[in-house]
């Protein structure tokens, strides 16, 4: 009997220990580092914008740089937890902002409203936070970067107020969607059938009519599995262990993260594939750049490139990043931090 009751001191000991350390991790305060220097910056906080609290992290070693608006994917899928690890080289020439977009992340507020949420009004935040950054950071004009799902917003912004921004770069650039998951998914197949793996085959095969009709995305585990998405690093997007280990995020950011995640995509993925990007933007007054990796087949490079050739615009330009695939800002940052700096600033010496 004695045992026993020891036995279940023990197991409640470690429920409560447990349980203290889930507690501490909820709320367990987040920053982002420090960078030195009389006028850098370096700021983690939650600011108003468009009448719902956005988390913004903006970086940078001087404020007199030229500023990046970075506009994450997913849908719902911020780049705030691990933006650091891959802009340090960017931040020592350009003022870098991150924001969580409504309902994303640390922008994901339990107890808010979200069923009015649609890509208009995340293009209207866009555009109301880049006024905010702007007026902050003494600009006239920004640099508009959006990765993957966000170029379906930025570049619906840069079609709307061109006079904000002094160029759109699309990473990851959406196009036309269903001739995109087409291509994504024969990837895929080709992929399975050079690694001799017939069940995926099987399955993937059995997709290709609701691809097709545009249905559905092709599953982006087999993208990232047949090395679509990432080719020189781990993809990035949904490391819980890493996202919790980043000081910018505790326990609740993660679960919100997830929360968002899965209400963000459940409301918009579906509305992009029914209104494909050319059938809303076919012009573009300011600078335009599509940049590119060319083993990326979660938005496909050859179907951005097919989009990219339709665009009017006076001042384009593909660029095709030889090693990387759906992250080549990450993938190879320092072969894009050199293009960053050859274009936004040496160009204006």
């Amino acid at each position: 009997m004695k045992r026993k009751k020891k036995t279940m001191k023990y197991i409640l000991g470690i429920a409560i220990a447990i349980l203290s350390l889930l507690a501490i991790g909820l709320v367990f305060p987040t920053w982002t580092s420090n960078i030195k220097g009389d006028n850098s910056i370096s700021t983690l906080e939650q600011v108003e914008i468009n009448g719902t609290g956005h988390e913004i992290m903006i970086r940078g070693t001087d404020q007199d740089n030229p500023v990046i608006i970075v506009v994450h994917g997913g849908p719902g899928s911020p780049e705030t937890p691990y933006a650091v690890k891959y802009q340090d080289l960017l931040e020592s020439n350009f003022t870098v902002v991150n924001y969580d977009q409504r309902a994303s992340g640390k922008s994901y507020h339990f107890f808010e409203d979200y069923s009015n949420l649609s890509t208009n009004l995340l293009v209207d935040d866009l555009l109301a936070l880049t006024d905010y950054i702007s007026e902050r950071l003494g600009k006239e004009k920004v640099i508009l970067m959006a990765h993957s799902s966000g170029t379906y917003i930025g570049m619906q912004a840069a079609n709307k107020s061109p006079e904000k921004y002094e160029a759109y770069v699309g990473i990851g650039q959406m196009s036309d969607t269903i001739e995109s998951e087409k291509e994504s998914l024969n990837y895929c197949i080709t992929q399975a059938e050079k690694a001799g793996n017939p069940d995926d085959i099987e399955y993937l095969q059995g997709l290709t009519e609701q691809i097709g009709n545009g249905e559905i995305v092709t599953p982006r585990e087999y993208v990232m599995k047949y090395g679509g998405s990432t080719r020189i690093i781990d993809n990035p997007d949904g490391d819980i262990l890493g996202t919790l280990l980043s000081s910018e995020y505790n326990l609740l950011d993660v679960i919100r993260y997830n929360y968002g995640m899965g209400y963000s995509q459940e409301k918009l993925v579906n509305h992009m594939l029914e209104n494909p990007l050319p059938d809303i933007v076919s012009t573009l007054d300011s600078p335009l750049y599509f940049v590119m990796g060319k083993y990326d087949y979660m938005t496909s490079s050859n179907a951005a490139k097919k989009y990219f050739d339709t665009i009017a615009a006076e001042d384009k330009h593909f660029i095709t990043f030889k090693k990387s695939a759906h992250y080549p800002q990450f993938e190879e940052k320092e072969k894009f931090n050199e293009w960053m700096v050859d274009t936004f600033i040496n160009e204006r010496k």
